[in-house]
């Protein structure tokens, strides 16, 4: 079997098990469990074991009861979900857990969004240095010592993105910075530890995402 045919026979596989997902509208037993002031709650699961790819839903509280809003496919960490508590700088891995959605932030003066917005220039930069004391921190002006993301990248990833409240308050050293839901490179591209998806989908996200609503997500 050819290398173009084998790789398109996993694409159809990886778009059936989404869509055989799709067909299911159970809530999620995670749902039940939150606190009634968190409204909309986006769970990001692995197809499989260790995989990089994801599948991505979005959850809307009414009433006594959760509605599913979005359904997408996406990619997470080269190796995988880390285990709780076990996410470390560097490992390639996206954490597991839940956590709030921060800022969304991007290239243009203002997005259609109802989270707090940030817009990226290329004198922001996210501070990953384990050493430093603005570890896991956004932080605006001279290029920063050592090592850091910059927020406003060359290849677009950043042109929307959602700040994930993963190790923020506190912040502890080494254990994982600047995990964000961002553009993916393509379908088959795994991030560094991040949440990507294709830009019509985060578009559609970050449009549906309500601050008001306390918005959390849910990775496992």
């Amino acid at each position: 079997m050819s290398t173009q045919i084998a790789m398109t026979s996993k694409l159809i596989l990886y778009l059936i098990l989404i869509s055989l997902q799709g067909c299911c509208t159970t809530v999620p037993k995670p749902l039940g469990d939150l606190d009634t002031a968190i409204h909309q709650v986006i769970i990001v699961s692995p197809v499989k074991n260790g995989s990089c790819r994801a599948s991505l839903s979005t959850w809307q509280r009414q009433g006594s009861s959760w509605r599913r809003e979005l359904l997408a496919s996406a990619m997470i960490g080269k190796n995988g979900l880390a285990a709780a508590n076990a996410k470390r700088e560097g490992d390639g891995k996206t954490p597991s857990g839940i956590y709030p959605l921060e800022t969304a932030f991007g290239y243009a003066p203002s997005i259609d969004t109802g989270l707090s917005y940030r817009q990226a220039s290329t004198d922001d930069f996210w501070v990953d240095d384990v050493t430093s004391v603005q570890y896991n921190e956004w932080v605006k002006g001279p290029l920063p010592a050592g090592s850091f993301e910059r927020m406003k990248r060359f290849d677009n990833l950043y042109q929307y993105g959602i700040v994930i409240g993963y190790n923020r308050h506190p912040v502890v050293r080494g254990a994982g910075s600047a995990i964000f839901i961002h553009v993916w490179r393509r379908y088959d591209s795994p991030t560094s530890g991040c949440v990507a998806l294709n830009q019509r989908n985060i578009r559609r996200l970050l449009h549906w995402l309500k601050q008001q609503y306390q918005p959390v997500i849910i990775l496992e």
